[in-house]
C-alpha cells in the first residue's frame, strides 16, 4: 500500500539499529547487537525469492537479566523503529487451558487489534485534509442557518456565502469552541460480529455492544455537546468513512504475520523450579500452550486466520530462582538466541542520567520549567545521585535503573511541592544539596530500605 508510511527499519543496518538504541539505552551492547541482527534478518528475509522465504524462520530470543536493566526498553524501542505491530505481555497473566484466566491465543488477537488500529491511523493521516474539510462543513451546517432554498436571489446567495466564509475563519480560530450545539451521533456501522476460537470476556462484551448498536441504535441519537467535542466526534465518524476497512485489515494481517513482534516478560515465572507440584504443573501447562504459537500455528480472530510462523518472539526474565534450562525442552528449542544483560554500575547510572534523549534529569528540568522554575544539575550532584542509587540497589533489592526514579523523586520532592511559589528563580542542584536531602535516609539503613 504505497500511501502508508515507509518502514524506515528496512533501510537501517545492524550498526545503525544499535546506534538508534544507544540514544535511549545505556550499555547492554551484546543484547543490542543480537536484537539488531535478528531484526535485520527479518528485512533480509522479505527480499528473498518466495520459494526460499517461507523456509526462513525468525530466530526468537531470550533476554536474561535482573529487573530494570533495559530488557523491556530494548523491545519497545525496536517496535517503534520497525513501525511493526508490537505487544508486551506478562507470562503470569496466562493460564493453562481449563483454568480461569486468559488463554495464550488472545496474545495474537490483541496483536492483530493493535495492527488494525495502527494501519487505520496511518490511513487516516493520509486522508487528514479530506477529513478536516468534511468536519468543517458539518460544523458550519450546524452553526449557520440553512441556505435559502431558492438561488434566484443572487444577492441573498452571495450574502450567505460571505457569512459562511466569515464563520469558517471564526471556527478555525476557535471562536466557537465552547458553544453548545446539538448533533446527531451516528450508530455503529458494523453489520456483524465474529468471535472465533475461545473468546474471552472482553470479546464477548464487544460482541454484545455491537449487536446492541445494530438493532437498537442504527439511526443515531441526538446529543448536546460543545463545538470542540463535536469536532472530535465528527472526526472519528469521517475517518471511519474515508478509511478502507478491508484494505486496512489486509495490510494489518500482513504486518502481523511478517513483521509482528511479541515480547513475553517474566517468562521465568512459568518455568518449572524444583519438584513438581500443582502450581508447577499449571506453569508447565502455560508453556505448552505458548509452544504452538511460537512454533507456528493458525489463530482464529474476528479479522480472519493469523499464521504465527514468522512472528518474532522475544522473551525475558530475571531467572533468579529458575534458569532457562528449567523451561520445557520444546520451548527452549524455539528460543535459540540467548543474551545476558549486565547489572548496572554507578557509572551506568551516571550515563543514564545524562546521555539518553529522554534522560531523567531532562524530564525533571522540563517539568519544573512549566512552573517557571529553572533547575541546573552540577556534574558532582549527578555523580552523587548515581552513587546513592547504586548503593541502595546493593544493600536492598536490585531494581536497576528504576531506583533512579525513586532517588530523584525524593531529592526533588520539596522543590516540586513548592515550585509554584518559586516561579522565575534558577536553582542549582549541587552535591551538597543531594547529601543534605538524602544523607539522613542513607545513614538509617531501615529508613533507607523503606523510603528508597
Amino acid at each position: 500500500m504505497e500511501y502508508l508510511k515507509s518502514r524506515k527499519l528496512d533501510e537501517l543496518k545492524p550498526s545503525e539499529i544499535v546506534k538508534e538504541l544507544d540514544k535511549y539505552i545505556i550499555g547492554q551492547d551484546q543484547a543490542k547487537r543480537t536484537i539488531a541482527v535478528a531484526i535485520r534478518n527479518r528485512t533480509r528475509r522479505k527480499r528473498l525469492p518466495e520459494e526460499i522465504r517461507d523456509e526462513v524462520s525468525p530466530k526468537n530470543i531470550i533476554m536474561i537479566g535482573p529487573t530494570g536493566v533495559g530488557k523491556t526498553e530494548i523491545a519497545r524501542r525496536i517496535a517503534r523503529l520497525a513501525n511493526a505491530p508490537f505487544i508486551k505481555v506478562e507470562a503470569t497473566k496466562y493460564t493453562e487451558v481449563g483454568y480461569v484466566g486468559r488463554d495464550v491465543e488472545s496474545i495474537i488477537r490483541d496483536l492483530m487489534s493493535i495492527a488494525v488500529q495502527q494501519v487505520k491511523s496511518e490511513l487516516a493521516e493520509y486522508q487528514k485534509e479530506k477529513v478536516q474539510a468534511r468536519v468543517e462543513e458539518r460544523l458550519l451546517d450546524i452553526l449557520l442557518p440553512q441556505n435559502p432554498e431558492s438561488s434566484a436571489d443572487t444577492q441573498v446567495k452571495e450574502s450567505a456565502d460571505s457569512m459562511r466564509e466569515r464563520f469558517r475563519r471564526m471556527l478555525r480560530d476557535g471562536f466557537f469552541d465552547e458553544r453548545e450545539v446539538e448533533i446527531t451521533v451516528q450508530g455503529q456501522k458494523r453489520v456483524g460480529i465474529e468471535v472465533m476460537g475461545q473468546p474471552n470476556m472482553e470479546e464477548l462484551q464487544e460482541a454484545m455492544q455491537s449487536l446492541g448498536s445494530i438493532f437498537g441504535n442504527s439511526k443515531g441519537h441526538h446529543r448536546k455537546v460543545t463545538v470542540r467535542r463535536a469536532r472530535e466526534i465528527f472526526t472519528e465518524e469521517e475517518t471511519e468513512k474515508v478509511v478502507d476497512t478491508d484494505r486496512a485489515i489486509d495490510e494489518a494481517k500482513e504486518r502481523v504475520e511478517q513483521m509482528g513482534i511479541v515480547f513475553i516478560d517474566e517468562i521465568d515465572k512459568v518455568a518449572k523450579s524444583g519438584a513438581s507440584s500443582g502450581i508447577d504443573v499449571s506453569r508447565e501447562g502455560v508453556q505448552r500452550d505458548i509452544l504452538p504459537i511460537v512454533e507456528g500455528t493458525s489463530v482464529s480472530t474476528k479479522w480472519g486466520i493469523i499464521d504465527t510462523t514468522h512472528i518474532l518472539f522475544i522473551a525475558s526474565g530475571a531467572f533468579h530462582v529458575s534458569k532457562p534450562s528449567d523451561l520445557i525442552p520444546e520451548l527452549q528449542g524455539r528460543f535459540p538466541l540467548r543474551v545476558e544483560l549486565n547489572e548496572l554500575t554507578a557509572d551506568d547510572f551516571y550515563r543514564i542520567l545524562t546521555e539518553p534523549a529522554n534522560a531523567i534529569t531532562m524530564q525533571y528540568r522540563e517539568l519544573l520549567a512549566t512552573e517557571g522554575v529553572t533547575i541546573n544539575f552540577e556534574d558532582g550532584a549527578i555523580r552523587r545521585v548515581s552513587e546513592i542509587a547504586w548503593e541502595v540497589n546493593a544493600t536492598t533489592d536490585n531494581i536497576g535503573a528504576r531506583r533512579l526514579f525513586t532517588v530523584m523523586e525524593k531529592l526533588l520532592e520539596e522543590l516540586s511541592f513548592s515550585a509554584d511559589e518559586l516561579s522565575g528563580q534558577t536553582i542549582t542542584i549541587t552535591s551538597s544539596y543531594v547529601d543534605e536531602r538524602l544523607e539522613e535516609i542513607m545513614k538509617n539503613e531501615d529508613l533507607s530500605r523503606f523510603i528508597l
